[in-house]
């Protein structure tokens, strides 16, 4: 053999191994998840404080590596990850926020961003990112409000309870023309960012699987659903047509984001740039499931889960698109924030969802997957009622809740050797 052939063949070699080793895209074809050219199901987590993690100022990025090697060897390839937060100037809010002024970004924490996403990459994990929030904790609509003039934010975690006064304070959005266009703005520079520590285009890096709305984005009164869904179709347009070689989902509730109306769910989800449906279900906060009476309450849980995701699984087959439970949590026993406290109930539930995504990937049914709520790692309850305050360990809960709430800890060994059985046999 001359030189010049063994040349020839070592770059061929080279390449070809570069080909095998290089992330592959995440597509959706009629009711089916695709990585590369082989069906994709998955078990992932939610993962929201990713890119706070990866902070160099105020984040711990030993902590975030130790993480992802964690999930990744427990098999979780896919996170769901919120894309910073807004304001941050209330104790109850995501601080620092990413957004800190309206068009106003945080760098260390856009920096903090990409170094997720390229660690990521590294190895073979998915993110779902989603661009805003229909909740108060991260600033999201209801901040955009205040930004332009629509008054103090009426917080529902301060007392009195003021629910009632925030749903309809958040419902304005959609009437808001500056704070649409700040939220199109704000899409249009995320999307159009290029990775620091990877030099990829965001639009072309494959470790995004989908970029998503929001987290849970709501009609919240039949009068208001015809401004909600031009909104979202106009969102929804507007992140394909800046991106068309990603995957976009609106990230909804389902039913409780709708009016408790499966038809209002379908009809807001039309739009045919929507490429896959979501899902969340939380019994506790929807008062199937309580804490001091989990022998009764667990079983009717597990049927409650059992038809909200038969109706979601419905839509899905009629619009002939994947559905994932995107969201779903449960507390340990008694609402106990602590580590070593019992996750026995947790288990069963979690068992089920699983169960049910298991059988459906079986069947070719359109639910592909599951991210549960959420991955709370090395964090931990610093007070005893579950405040926290920045700099604190960071957990799965946001800053509003009691933190280790929902929380799977690192050291949750019986719930995460759950989902790796079925990450495995999804992978199989």
């Amino acid at each position: 053999m001359t030189n010049k052939f063994l040349k020839t063949l070592g770059f061929a070699l080279l390449f070809a191994t570069i080909a095998c080793q290089a992330q592959e895209r995440i597509t959706v074809k009629g009711t089916q998840f695709y990585k590369g050219d082989k069906p994709y199901a998955y078990i992932g987590t939610n993962y929201w404080y990713g890119s706070l993690l990866a902070s160099k100022k105020v984040g711990d990025r030993k902590r975030l590596l130790r993480e992802l090697d964690f999930m990744q060897k427990e098999g979780i390839d896919n996170l769901r990850i919120l894309v910073g937060g807004d304001g941050g100037k209330y104790d109850f809010t995501v601080r620092p926020a990413l957004q800190y002024e309206q068009g106003k970004y945080d760098e260390d924490l856009l920096d903090g961003l990409d170094f997720l996403i390229a660690e990521m990459s590294k190895r073979k994990m998915y993110a779902v990112l989603y661009l805003t929030n229909n909740w108060e904790w991260s600033g999201g609509m209801s901040q955009y409000l205040e930004w332009n003039g629509k008054g103090p934010v009426p917080v529902p975690a301060i007392p009195p309870n003021t629910w009632p006064q925030f749903m309809a304070y958040t419902e304005q959005f959609h009437s808001c023309e500056p704070c649409m266009k700040a939220l199109e703005n704000h899409v249009k520079f995320i999307i159009g960012r290029t990775n620091a520590y990877s030099h990829k285009k965001y639009t072309e890096d494959n470790t995004i699987m989908a970029w998503q709305v929001g987290n849970e984005p709501r009609t919240f009164t039949a009068e208001n659903e015809a401004k909600f869904t031009v909104w979202l179709n106009n969102i929804v347009n507007l992140i394909d047509s800046l991106d068309k070689y990603h995957l976009v989902s609106t990230g909804s509730e389902g039913l409780n984001s709708s009016n408790d109306s499966m038809e209002t769910f379908e009809r807001t989800h039309l739009n045919p740039n929507i490429d896959y449906l979501t899902m969340h279900i939380w019994p506790k906060n929807w008062g199937w499931f309580k804490a001091d009476n989990a022998e009764k309450t667990l079983p009717a849980t597990l049927e409650n889960a059992g038809v909200y995701i038969d109706k979601h699984v419905k839509v899905a087959n009629n619009l002939k698109r994947p559905i994932i439970i995107e969201e779903f949590g449960l507390p340990r026993e008694n609402e106990n924030l602590i580590a070593d406290s019992s996750v026995a109930n947790r288990n069963v539930f979690y068992n089920y969802i699983f169960g049910r995504v298991a059988e459906s990937v079986a069947n070719n049914g359109p639910l592909q997957g599951a991210n549960f709520w959420g991955f709370g790692g090395e964090g931990k309850a610093i007070h005893a009622d579950g405040k926290w305050n920045p700099g604190e360990p960071l957990t799965t809960d946001p800053p509003q809740e009691p933190q280790g709430l929902n929380s799977v800890f690192s050291s949750d060994k019986s719930t995460l050797e759950i989902v790796k059985k079925y990450n495995t046999k999804f992978k199989k």
